[in-house]
């Protein structure tokens, strides 16, 4: 098991990484640096200048973005999305293509390499955990399900591309990655190489509930500082000062900022069970320090104009805290094993 602890462990790492590469993107602006998806600007190794591109370039690839969005459309009205689906047709902002930029071509090339390299990252753990399939079952079928998970989270960045970086749907893309994250230190904590765990009391059923809700509201303020993120990408087009951004988004970054606060002193609380029970006390720390961390960066941006380095460290930094969270949830849960001697007595 060691060689499969290893290799989910560098697949989660690698993950973290990604999602960093994808904050890079995101607040240097070049989601559409390749308008085109999986190839960029039809090759598989971008150009450099302008003068490599065909001259009608735009209006070709707002024609292949629209084919692919009217077929994303049937998708969204088949599920009753309807009003979704006409915004999506009819939105002339979709329909806008950008100039050409070789710098953002690259940044956004570069962010596609890694989440190749992810992709097989993951279907390698897949094919590794078949040799478990008989003694431990749940390591493969979870391996599966983030390989599936992948390769709709693959798709989902197609349909970023083609809709033109719509907010709600970079949203949409945040999910599967935070579920993916969290199947990762799964994996990693069944095949961990630590097969006990130190002797000490066990949860009570209000420890748990306050575990459980600690995750919760950390998945809430994740997905609220999307909406933040949504909210600037929206001021961004009418403001150009960017110390002027944080105060005209209003309530939405103040709830987040809120949220921060609880989401501190809930694991506060937490802490300090799991320290008088003598349990994880290291993660636990680790994760309050983390936490700080978050909120120190989301303190940055807001005192400093939005500076486009703090976003992605701001943004990796919340979703490391969740998969430490999330791992210390099971290590704390999880039963003490005890081994059998052949006098007959056990130990720990």
């Amino acid at each position: 098991m060691r060689t499969f602890y290893k290799l989910s462990l560098s697949t989660l790492v690698a993950v973290f990484l990604l999602i960093m590469v994808g904050g890079v993107v995101r607040s240097s602006g070049s989601g559409m640096g390749c308008p085109d998806w999986p190839k960029c600007f039809g090759q598989w190794v971008p150009p450099t200048s302008a003068d490599q591109l065909p001259e009608n370039y735009k209006e070709e690839y707002v024609e292949h973005r629209q084919k692919k969005n009217e077929k994303f459309a049937r998708y969204l009205s088949a599920l009753g999305l309807d009003d979704t689906a006409n915004k999506i047709l009819n939105d002339p902002a979709v329909k806008e293509e950008s100039e050409f930029n070789a710098v953002k071509t690259w940044i956004e090339y570069v962010n596609r390499l890694v989440g190749v390299a992810i992709g097989i990252l993951i279907f390698s753990v897949f094919v590794y955990s078949l040799r478990y399939r008989k003694v431990k079952p749940a390591l493969t079928l979870v391996a599966f399900l983030t390989l599936v998970l992948v390769v709709f989270q693959g798709w989902l960045g197609s349909i970023v591309v083609s809709t033109n970086l719509t907010p709600w749907v970079i949203t949409v893309h945040m999910f599967p990655a935070l579920l993916i994250v969290m199947m990762l230190v799964w994996l990693v904590h069944r095949a961990s190489a630590h097969e006990t765990v130190s002797v000490g009391q066990r949860p009570s059923r209000l420890t748990n509930i306050l575990f459980v809700s600690s995750v919760i509201v950390l998945l809430i303020q994740i997905l609220l500082g999307t909406q933040v993120r949504e909210a600037i990408d929206r001021v961004a087009t009418e403001i150009s000062a960017r110390e002027e951004w944080i105060s005209a988004v209003g309530l939405d970054f103040i709830i987040h900022r809120t949220f921060s606060w609880l989401v501190l002193v809930l694991n506060v609380i937490l802490t300090v069970k799991l320290w008088k029970m003598h349990r994880s006390n290291r993660f636990a720390l680790i994760v309050i320090i983390l936490i700080l961390g978050t909120i120190f960066t989301g303190i940055g941006m807001a005192w400093f104009a939005v500076p486009p380095f703090l976003q992605p460290v701001h943004l990796t930094l919340a979703t490391i805290t969740l998969g430490v969270q999330f791992l210390l949830l099971l290590r704390v849960n999880e039963k003490i094993k005890l081994a059998q001697h052949p006098d007959g007595s056990t130990t720990v």
